[in-house]
């Protein structure tokens, strides 16, 4: 009789114990690196961090305008100790504090957003933006009159060239004898700055203005001057209705709550993960009514080929600016190469410094 007793209150301490575990509320925070404002990069995740909020027994909150460095890891570290269950860095100078935070808290999981370096509490996470960037670049590239297409970009790393390069390629899949002129900012959020930088290509000729940055300052300077222009990130087009034609645009929601459910159901584990535009993780912003039916149909055929897998983007023969073959004929350029690449394409006018 004992016995059957003890068996029924483990069996009751069991099944309580299962309810509060299924009940645990996970706490989950976000790092951002700009203001969140109403358009931009922090604000597209913070858009579906806004998502995440109502997944039952899911608590969000953020940190925004962290700079990248040892500022970050004091943010980090107040999450940790916080006891927060899951934190997200959404930037990538983000990378080395976050890997040295997750080694002191291995009970929390830790994503890095755009980085390479992972632990086993550690994973790091981005989308194949430079498919929606080589769509964008096919309308820019049908869109110019001068030829001279401007890119105001951010800092020279990998994501960035990469990016710049496939929309290099999408311009000369409609126009060949298009060029890209790129200017360095240093910068991931200065309205001024990046405003003044797209200016500087306005004046050198440029008609369309592209961007790797997370303000509108450089769709604004285009409609100042009656060109068009290319956003990034989310729909620009607020903004700058008037110049605005599409954008490369992020939505993160299907991800982080893919990762939340990971968590709560105890399959996560560290890992880098890369969707494409299949995932709706990256796309096109709507196209504006100044681009004509029959360029937006061509765009729109490149990207179900894309989807398909029947266009890779970076498939050679590519050759670089001084025309040096960098990927070979019929060579589908492995990840490893894109997540790694340093060098311009041909037609891209600048220095990757």
């Amino acid at each position: 009789m004992r016995v059957l007793q003890a068996l029924a209150v483990l069996m009751l301490c069991l099944s309580f114990s299962t309810v509060q575990a299924a009940e645990k509320e996970i706490n989950v925070g976000f790092i951002y690196v700009s203001p969140i404002g109403d358009a931009g990069w922090s604000y597209a995740h913070d858009l579906a961090r806004r998502e995440l909020d109502g997944m039952e027994g899911v608590k969000t909150s953020y940190v925004e305008a962290v700079a990248e460095g040892p500022d970050s890891e004091r943010v980090m570290l107040n999450m940790a100790r916080k006891g927060y269950d899951v934190i997200f860095a959404t930037s990538f100078g983000y990378m080395d504090p976050m890997l040295k935070v997750a080694k002191q808290f291995p009970n929390a999981k830790f994503m890095h957003c755009s980085g390479f370096k992972t632990a086993d509490n550690m994973g790091n996470y981005f989308g194949r933006m430079y498919q929606a960037r080589y769509l964008s670049g096919m309308v820019a590239g049908g869109m110019t009159r001068s030829k001279t297409i401007g890119y105001v970009a951010a800092f020279p790393i990998p994501e960035v060239i990469r990016g710049i390069n496939a929309f290099t390629l999408g311009v000369q899949a409609v126009n060949p004898e298009a060029t890209v002129r790129v200017v360095w900012t240093k910068t991931w959020y200065d309205p001024a700055t990046e405003k003044e930088a797209a200016k500087s290509l306005l004046d050198v000729g440029a008609d369309v203005i592209a961007q790797h940055q997370d303000s509108p300052g450089p769709q604004e300077a285009a409609q100042e001057k009656g060109v068009y222009s290319i956003g990034y990130n989310t729909d620009m087009s607020t903004f700058a209705p008037k110049s605005h034609l599409t954008a490369p645009i992020w939505n993160w929601a299907p991800f982080y709550r893919n990762v939340i459910e990971q968590v709560r159901n105890g399959s996560w584990k560290a890992e880098s993960v890369w969707p494409g535009i299949e995932t709706g993780i990256v796309d096109l912003a709507p196209f504006s009514a100044m681009v004509p039916k029959e360029l937006q149909d061509r765009v729109m055929a490149a990207r179900a080929d894309i989807v398909a897998g029947s266009n890779r983007i970076f498939v050679g023969p590519i050759k670089d600016q001084k025309g040096a073959v960098r990927i070979a004929a019929g060579v589908v350029a492995p990840d490893q190469d894109l997540l790694g690449m340093t060098w311009f394409v041909q037609g891209v006018v600048g220095t990757t410094e």
